[in-house]
């Protein structure tokens, strides 16, 4: 048998895996790390973090597998959308820390960009709108910032991009990638957009020249990497995509109106369509399935198990310490007395913007919020409320891409660490009111890499990567009574921002 290697770069941690073409996991490995975060509303990694991490990942993997080298053979990297990319220059040295997708630095970038480019036409050529989440406000950024980095910059280079072409000397980035970035890709002629790119003043040289599909050829393993991964000389690197997109490729989730919550560090909620359509203020780009023709739309909140780790660790040190005696999850005893707590978390409601938000509200200056707090209200009534409010967020963003007129399918998928949370799949139930169904095999966007690798390698055929590799489980089925409650509240919580944004851009 033959096998494959998927990775995916993630906020947080890499992971990787060593599957069989049959999908079976043979060995798998991850490292953690943390984000840089210098100063309020900013995030970056040093991209040296993420190759090391993949190198030791990779390493890891194939020593336990104990399978020979000539027997593996592919590879694919899925990452974190890298935001601006790593700006690196003509030697390919990295010039400056990635400002990834949870940096929301670029406010003032943003306002130049409303009052002096032509944002409908940007829109209609990119199928995205302009807010800092995008890399190409990121990158007006470093013009405006750092211009002895901007003067040298030869290329941006998506985390996925740079690592393959560290590990094969060969320079590509997928069409998922570049479509993320904003406002430089043509969706519709899948290229780099030199009339978006004029109007915003980027140089069209900074764009790496060759996209590719995300189960193209990048290269070859080189042998001096070869050697140090315990893999062939040769063996093929697929171009992989952003994680969210290959998680939900993963999923199986390959034909329009098929629809998957990614509940991770962040949240992101999207569907296949097969229109581009930025008037629904959500996020669009070729999906790493079959992009030529199918769009993957989504949106999300900056902080969803942000959120609630936020919280643990602020709050929740009793629990905390009970966990380090016992051996007992943090959360699960925190969930303990949380799901004694009524559906409402008997009237109060957050607000998880604690990065500013996401879709479909765009606004890098809204601020977190408990709404409602009263003396009777507890420790597992505020938790329980975090849960609701990204729940909220989640909804929030269905409704949204519901304005594109593409019927959805009558379930939900949901994936990420979330999907450990029996509570969380039950409020995400009730809130969104479909059936939600989670992955038995808890491995996501590594997966779907694998199978990316094994789709370009010629191993297996597209019907089964329509189908994929994962088992659904089904987890939880909307509550009559919940629901209820639920439509009322998440009307509330419509309503709380525009109420209160004057007060949130006034507090600095």
């Amino acid at each position: 048998m033959k096998y494959v290697i998927g990775v995916d770069i993630g906020t947080q941690s890499t992971k990787c895996l060593l599957v069989g073409i049959d999908g079976k996991v043979h060995a798998q490995a991850s490292v953690a790390y943390q984000p840089e975060t210098p100063k309020p509303l900013w995030a970056q990694q040093d991209c040296a973090v993420w190759f090391d991490a993949v190198c030791e990942s990779v390493r890891a993997c194939v020593a336990k597998s104990g399978i020979a080298s000539p027997d593996i053979a592919a590879m694919c990297v899925s990452s974190l959308y890298g935001g601006a990319g790593i700006p690196v220059d003509e030697a390919m040295q990295p010039l400056h820390p990635c400002l990834i997708w949870m940096d929301r630095r670029a406010t003032a970038e943003v306002d130049a960009v409303n009052a002096n480019v032509d944002v409908a036409r940007l829109q209609a050529i990119t199928g995205n709108g302009v807010d800092s989440y995008y890399g190409f406000t990121k990158m007006l950024w470093i013009r405006e910032h750092l211009p002895e980095v901007w003067a040298k910059t030869c290329y941006f280079l998506p985390p996925n991009s740079y690592v393959n072409w560290r590990l094969t000397g060969e320079l590509a980035v997928d069409h998922s990638s570049a479509g993320n970035i904003g406002g430089v890709y043509d969706a519709a002629q899948r290229s780099w957009s030199h009339e978006a790119l004029g109007m915003l003043g980027i140089p069209a040289r900074m764009m790496p020249p060759r996209l590719v599909e995300s189960s193209d050829v990048v290269g070859g393993l080189s042998a001096e990497w070869a050697a140090k991964l315990g893999l062939a000389e040769g063996m093929p690197l697929m171009a992989g995509g952003v994680d969210a997109a290959v998680a939900t490729f993963c999923a199986g989730v390959t034909g329009s109106g098929d629809h998957v919550a990614m509940i991770g560090t962040s949240m992101c909620w999207g569907f296949v369509s097969p229109t581009v359509d930025a008037r629904h203020r959500l996020i669009t780009m070729p999906h790493v399935y079959r992009g030529a023709d199918r769009s993957y739309v989504f949106g999300g909140a900056i902080t969803a198990g942000a959120a609630v780790t936020w919280f643990r660790e602020t709050f929740c040190q009793a629990e905390v310490a009970e966990a380090a005696r016992t051996g007992e999850d943090a959360h699960a005893l925190i969930e303990r007395k949380a799901i004694e707590v009524p559906p409402g978390a008997e009237g109060l409601v957050f607000l998880p913007y604690l990065m500013g938000e996401r879709s479909p509200i765009w606004d890098a200056q809204a601020k977190g919020a408990f709404i409602g707090l009263s003396l009777a209200h507890s420790r597992a009534h505020l938790y329980r409320a975090v849960l609701e409010g990204v729940s909220f967020a989640l909804q929030h963003n269905i409704e949204a891409g519901r304005q594109s007129g593409q019927p959805l399918d009558d379930r939900l998928i949901v994936v990420g660490g979330a999907a450990h949370s029996d509570l969380w799949m039950q409020i995400v139930a009730d809130v969104t009111g479909y059936p939600v169904f989670t992955i038995e095999e808890e491995v996501e966007a590594a997966l779907g890499a694998a199978m990316l690798a094994a789709l370009g390698a010629g191993l297996v055929d597209a019907a089964t990567a329509e189908r994929g590799w994962v088992t659904l489980a089904e987890r939880a089925r909307p509550e009559a009574a919940a629901q209820a409650v639920y439509r009322e509240r998440f009307e509330i919580y419509k309503s709380l921002y525009p109420a209160l944004r004057d007060a949130m851009h006034r507090l600095k």
